[in-house]
């Protein structure tokens, strides 16, 4: 069996910090506590799961903007376990608070015969992620 391998997740950006602390505020992650280094301050930044469980989440500036639909996106999982209307009103109360972040609700999902209810979500530099 080989080992789990450790991993960050790396999102290209316009502004690494102001993204980072909206992850920090989504997904209750860190600022870890070392200071960015001199020569790369502002070109990158990153926030951490304080329980060591999470993956590292890493923000690097770069020149060009989001043009196209991610690849890869982010599944928050906050209704885990629940179902129907009890899941629904928790992606509902979740979306409200990310929309008062400044992310974008882009539509509501309901639950049909195959899948649960979802919520497609845009942060605040236009990358896709669901509540789910």
């Amino acid at each position: 069996m080989s080992a789990i391998r450790k991993f960050q997740v790396t999102f290209d950006c316009a502004e690494p910090e102001r993204v980072a602390r909206f992850w920090c505020e989504v997904l209750g992650y860190d600022i870890p506590p070392a200071p960015q280094e001199p020569a790369t301050q502002g070109s990158s930044f990153a926030c951490v799961d304080p329980s060591g469980v999470g993956p590292r989440l890493y923000f690097q500036r770069v020149p060009e903007g989001k043009t196209v639909k991610n690849r890869v996106h982010l599944d928050v999982r906050v209704g885990t376990g629940l179902v129907g209307d009890e899941r629904l009103a928790a992606l509902e109360a979740e979306c409200a608070r990310l929309v008062a972040l400044g992310a974008t609700h882009v539509q509501t999902m309901y639950a049909d015969e195959e899948n649960e209810s979802c919520i497609p979500m845009l942060d605040i530099e236009g990358n896709e992620f669901c509540l789910d």
